[in-house]
């Protein structure tokens, strides 16, 4: 007698490992946090990740590369895995002209945000400034389509203030041949608080014509499957913060070893990019204040490492949280 349960249950399982071999996993970019060191250790101790963006290059009207732009832009072959450069401006000449200088670095494709929440951004229209005028937004895409060397993918929010904005804006994307469009489904004044609008994602993929990848409140292997299997037509998840907290997410979950390895490696390298442990340590506390939450009953040397100015301090703390504190 055929025993139906476990057909079906065999068949999930055969659809799950399916959907998983299908879905693409990107690193978000984060300012602050995944500079080409931090992307380039992540890489060496966690894989799964098929794609890292980088934080954005913001062109001048000098038309340059700054000295940290131009550190953090390698040749796409001296990297080691695939990497995406983002740029962020309000101007298609300025962004014609860093799509040109990706394409010299051997970069197969450009990402554009206009989803940057940051008021300093938006004060100037970039970012996700670029959605209060969805005119404007098509004017610039018409522009920049037109005549870039390198295929477009697109970073986005649903809006400034609601998320009713959102079908307009989509419309305009819709013209456009966009290589993939990342939606994170808030609108720009949430930041990162309160709750993502999954009614609206439901709408990007019921009428999106371009492929999309989803962003957002993705903080564990599980939740990124869940979506898969609530939406079988997105072909990649994008995920920021929740890999910051737990980097090995993508690669069976975070080793504590490994991850002691990761840390003091980012440690090395800094002290000698940034000229000394003092100014290693302050980046690494950008590190810590998502990490600490992976650790039982962290708390407590939390609160030491956050406040401490010394970075032999910093060490001693950090050690002791590796070496007495499990992973949760």
């Amino acid at each position: 007698m055929l025993n139906w349960h476990f057909i079906l249950h065999l068949s999930f399982r055969i659809l799950q490992i399916e959907l998983e071999q299908y879905m693409q996993y990107y690193f978000a970019p984060m300012e602050g946090l995944t500079d080409s060191i931090y992307r380039r250790l992540h890489h060496k101790y966690f894989p799964g990740v098929d794609r890292y963006y980088m934080p954005f290059l913001s062109p001048t009207i000098h038309r340059q590369l700054t000295h940290k732009e131009d550190r953090e832009l390698p040749l796409a072959d001296s990297v080691g895995f695939v990497a995406v450069p983002q740029v962020l401006t309000k101007v298609s000449d300025d962004f014609l002209w860093a799509s040109q200088v990706c394409h010299d670095r051997g970069y197969d494709e450009v990402n554009l945000n206009i989803g940057c929440p940051s008021g300093t951004v938006v004060s100037k229209g970039k970012g996700s400034g670029m959605l209060r005028d969805p005119a404007n937004l098509d004017r610039f895409l018409e522009e920049i389509f037109a005549a870039s060397p390198l295929p477009i993918s697109v970073k986005t929010r649903l809006g400034l203030e609601k998320s009713e904005e959102f079908p307009a804006i989509l419309e305009v994307l819709n013209r456009y041949p966009i290589k993939e469009l990342t939606i994170h489904p808030r609108v720009r004044k949430q930041f990162y608080t309160g709750g993502v609008d999954m009614e609206m994602f439901d709408y990007a993929v019921k009428n999106s014509v371009n492929p999309l990848c989803y962003n957002g409140d993705i903080l564990s292997l599980k939740q990124a499957r869940r979506l898969q299997e609530m939406y079988p037509s997105v072909q990649s998840v994008m995920i920021g913060r929740g890999l910051i907290a737990d980097p090995g997410m993508l690669s069976g979950g975070t080793d504590k070893a490994a991850l002691e390895g990761f840390m003091n490696d980012l440690m090395a390298v800094y002290e000698v990019e940034f000229g000394g442990s003092r100014n290693a340590m302050f980046r690494l506390k950008e590190n810590w204040g998502f990490l600490h939450n992976r650790f039982e009953g962290c708390d407590k040397l939390w609160r030491r490492l956050r406040k401490t100015t010394d970075a032999a301090e910093f060490k001693s703390i950090s050690a002791e949280i590796f070496h007495t504190l499990p992973l949760k």
